[in-house]
């Protein structure tokens, strides 16, 4: 795979970096459901092996329990995957999650998550999301000062409108940011991702494939029948009105990708790519089988025609 310099960074990424949070496990407000962990880490190392060199994952995958996983996975290996991981999502003894972006906490979880990736220095720290508000330039002040540390080598922020990262960067530069985007959330084509193209910040998108919607693979039986911790079950998205439109999007995904033998989320995961501002995306993976499938997409490319008939679709379903 080629690489894409990650803003003003001196790291080399692929387009596509695996995301860790479905690995976390259920169990919590933010899970996907039972995963198991062998799986997990056969999964990790199967795309470490076909060349994907970043992992992104969070302190609250899990609560704990993603970046636990990664730690394992990469192990005793030879050769180490740039790790990606954020702070400011905390949670108490019940298990209950909370926001912080007070200097004493992110100091605490920065050394937690050391700890559970079993690294010296983290590639990537990213603030989760920009709660609360008012606290912003405490948390990012803390990034900066953990950077010049040491302890982590580039700091971003997740989940940032424009106004946000404007007063981050009165701080600190901002080295990259990671906001939703996909066919189904096109929010961040109106100011996020030109303002980041503009100010050489990295971006890294998630959710390219809208939690599953639209790898192809997905069926109103198949969501009637998700774990009854998996977040997606009370996702807007995965609900009528929507769903119906969502799911003849996929439709038309499939139909491209089948003249191409891919598969739907191939196609997806392309069509974030090919925007210029966007440096590389987060692919979900929890089988070898399902990076395996999903990594041409980091590779491929869509026609005029196939651009105009997904707009087409999206512009006759609004």
């Amino acid at each position: 795979m080629h690489t894409r310099q990650l803003g003003n960074t001196d790291m080399q990424i692929t387009p596509i970096g695996l995301g860790a949070w479905a690995i976390g496990g259920g169990g919590y407000a933010f899970g996907w459901g039972p995963q198991e962990d062998q799986e997990s880490i056969k999964t990790i190392q199967r795309a470490m092996e076909l060349g994907v060199n970043w992992i992104d994952t969070a302190a609250v995958y899990g609560l704990g329990h993603s970046e636990e996983i990664v730690g394992r996975a990469i192990k005793g290996q030879a050769w180490k995957p740039y790790i990606f991981t954020k702070c400011s999502l905390v949670w108490d003894s019940n298990g209950e999650v909370s926001n912080s972006l007070k200097a004493d906490s992110i100091r605490r979880e920065v050394e937690a998550s050391l700890k559970r990736l079993g690294v010296d220095v983290i590639d990537l720290y990213q603030v989760h999301w920009p709660n609360p508000d008012k606290d912003i330039e405490e948390g990012w002040s803390t990034l900066a000062q953990l950077k010049k540390e040491g302890k982590v080598r580039a700091i971003g922020v997740s989940n940032f409108n424009v106004e946000q990262m404007r007063r981050a960067q009165k701080i600190a530069p901002i080295d990259s940011l990671q906001p939703p985007y996909s066919l189904i959330n096109r929010e961040a084509e109106r100011e996020i991702l030109p303002f980041c193209q503009e100010n050489h910040i990295g971006t890294i998108v998630y959710s390219p494939m809208a939690s599953g919607l639209l790898t192809g693979q997905m069926s109103k039986e198949r969501i009637e029948n998700l774990p009854s911790d998996d977040w997606r079950r009370n996702n807007p998205e995965y609900q009528e009105p929507r769903l119906s439109r969502n799911l003849k999007l996929a439709n038309v995904l499939n139909d491209i990708s089948f003249v191409h033998n891919v598969t739907a989320g191939v196609v997806a995961i392309a069509w974030t790519l090919q925007n210029p501002a966007v440096t590389g995306a987060i692919v979900g993976s929890r089988s070898p089988g399902q990076i395996e499938d999903l990594l041409i997409g980091a590779e491929f490319r869509l026609t005029d025609t196939e651009k105009e008939q997904i707009e087409k679709f999206l512009k006759d379903n609004p």
